[in-house]
């Protein structure tokens, strides 16, 4: 080793990326504002299943938690003057991305064409996906890895 040059193995990790990185186990929750938080829920848990979690910590304050598993997406009510989502140009979210097997995503497309809710299809040569909106415009796909 030569002045403050690290050792061979270390200055490789460097290089590499690996010295200092943190390493994240999955994505807790995503947090989005809407116009109506208590019907947003429902429209999340009637839809998707997803369950509340925290109302006996934080009743019907915000946030509202809605929760598939280990995500959760928090439901925040809009603040002051609220505007349109920005479109594919800004730099935003452009949708939420929730993973189904193939047996919901068939059982996605019947329910979402009889609740009248409007979808489009896509085929991503490694995941079939299923776009639509929910109340307040945020677009959400259910996408499913089985492509049998």
């Amino acid at each position: 080793m030569v002045g403050n040059d690290p050792p061979a193995g270390k200055r490789m990790r460097c290089l590499l990326g690996f010295a200092g990185m943190i390493r994240v186990g999955s994505i807790d929750h995503v947090a989005i504002a809407v116009h109506d938080v208590r019907a947003s829920a429902a429209w999340y848990m009637d839809l998707f299943g997803l369950e509340r979690r925290f109302d006996d910590v934080w009743g019907d304050e915000p946030p509202v938690m809605v929760c598939a598993g280990e995500t959760c997406v928090a439901l925040f009510p809009t603040e002051g003057e609220t505007s349109v989502a920005p479109g594919r140009g800004a730099i935003a979210m452009r949708h939420l991305a929730f993973v189904v097997d193939r047996t919901n995503f068939e059982r996605a497309r019947s329910e979402l064409t009889e609740r009248g809710i409007g979808w489009e299809f896509a085929d991503h040569e490694v995941t079939h996906s299923i776009y639509l909106s929910d109340p307040d415009g945020h677009r959400i796909e259910l996408t499913t890895y089985e492509l049998g």
